[in-house]
């Protein structure tokens, strides 16, 4: 299962530990609507794919 990660505060949600009051093995496909980003309580639509959020831009060239 992937990881996503909060673009606002850089939260990682981490299917293979869950959460508080989400248990391991949930995908972040599978979480409630309304659950939010438990840093910041940010909602899903600002979740990333981890290594969408994490590639690096390569500068451009002129």
């Amino acid at each position: 299962m992937e990881k996503y990660v909060c673009t606002l505060c850089g939260y990682v949600y981490d299917p293979a530990k869950g959460t508080d009051d989400i248990p391991p093995g949930v995908s972040f496909e599978d979480l409630p609507e309304d659950w939010v980003c438990p840093e910041c309580l940010a909602e899903k639509e600002v979740f990333q794919l981890e290594y969408l959020a994490t590639k690096k831009r390569k500068p451009r060239g002129n």
